[in-house]
């Protein structure tokens, strides 16, 4: 009988501490790791290197400069959307016209964070995954997330290259 009530009073004690911390911004990512190793995100690949078109005039090296291969992904996705990197605001007012054509919202950012801390709030998993560190991420977020293989079909569909994803199965088009 004894021992009924000490599992009985742990059991509590442990529903009772899944359920608390209510002002604590929901981790729905459960993931965590022990080393102070890299950053596997923060690794971008380097560019590929390229044969200059006359070996005889080739730049002077510049110790501590930039290198060709040398990631630049903000530069890379000014260019991408029709701008002019390193050009400033001024030099690009015809991209910063066509992002800004429906609107700009000022405080955009603090009205997505606030959105995304009620959605993690409110999809924070069940007291038991939460209890035992279970990963909700996925599930929390899946009614936004893409399909991607749907989308890869749609797009190949209507003739679009897709030279970044692997090539169509037979019968695929």
């Amino acid at each position: 009988m004894r021992t009924a009530r000490v599992i009985l009073a742990v059991s509590v004690a442990a529903i009772v501490a899944g359920c608390g911390g209510g002002d604590k911004i929901p981790q729905l990512m459960n993931i965590r790791s022990a080393t102070q190793g890299p950053d596997e995100f923060g690794i971008l690949p380097p560019k590929a290197l390229e044969l200059p078109k006359d070996m005889a005039a080739l730049p002077e090296p510049t110790p501590g400069g930039v290198n060709l291969t040398d990631p630049t992904p903000k530069e890379d996705a000014i260019v991408a959307l029709g701008g002019r990197p390193g050009g400033g605001a001024g030099g690009d007012a015809g991209l910063i016209n066509h992002i800004s054509r429906y609107g700009v919202n000022g405080g955009i950012r603090s009205t997505l964070a606030a959105e995304d801390l009620e959605w993690r709030r409110d999809n924070n998993g069940r007291i038991l995954e939460r209890l035992f560190n279970v990963n909700v991420y996925y599930k929390a977020y899946s009614a936004q997330s893409l399909d991607q293989q749907a989308e890869l079909f749609r797009w190949r569909q209507r003739g679009v290259r897709t030279p970044s994803a692997p090539p169509p199965k037979d019968g695929e088009q």
